[in-house]
């Protein structure tokens, strides 16, 4: 995806799975008060829009699922950073991603022309069931021990490092790769200068 921060800089980040792509769209904490757009069913929509699913589906979202959503989406939120920091589970947030899960997911279709459509009946729930299951794919998946926050002191995007290396640190080489190598740069060179 492509994200914009609050500075202007625009950058490409990969989340690595579905689930953690939700998180871009809010969350619990300083989150919620900065980057909420799940307060509105269009800020679901635009994001689905954006997300791996591309082109979306033509989704239908009641009240009552976009709440649903939200709620799943400040659950990913703790468990991606409980796996992050090697930390247990809480039993709640995992009800409510295996809850989630059980249910019927979107269904992906195949055009002719080899481009991906999405089968009628797309509804909040439904979205809501395939981005379960991709958490539960993801936490139990050979990306599990590779769930990883920003390595940058100011960032705190949360990313699966799905590199065959492995070593992933940063979300985007762009963005915070970038500016911890000029910080680097300038203090090497401040030492130099200094001897």
């Amino acid at each position: 995806m492509t994200l914009q921060h609050r500075d202007g800089q625009r950058f490409r980040f990969d989340a690595g799975a579905l689930c953690l792509e939700l998180l871009l769209t809010g969350g619990p904490g300083p989150a919620a008060s900065r980057y909420e757009v799940l307060d509105r069913v269009e800020g679901l929509l635009d994001w689905v829009r954006r997300c791996r699913l591309a082109p979306g589906p033509e989704l239908t979202v009641t009240p009552a699922e976009l709440a649903a959503v939200r709620e799943l989406r400040d659950a990913l939120w703790r468990l991606a950073l409980a796996r992050a920091g090697g930390e247990g589970y809480d039993p709640g947030d995992l009800d409510l991603v295996n809850g989630a899960a059980a249910g019927a997911p979107l269904a992906a279709l195949v055009r002719p022309d080899g481009t991906r459509a999405w089968a009628p009946g797309a509804t909040g729930t439904r979205l809501l069931a395939t981005v379960a299951r991709d958490a539960v794919d993801l936490l139990t998946g050979p990306h599990a021990d590779r769930v990883r926050v920003c390595g940058a002191a100011d960032c705190f995007l949360v990313f699966a490092d799905t590199s065959w290396p492995g070593r992933r640190r940063w979300c985007s080489m762009e963005r915070c790769g970038n500016r911890h190598k000029v910080r680097a740069h300038r203090s090497r060179t401040r030492t130099e200068d200094e001897a």
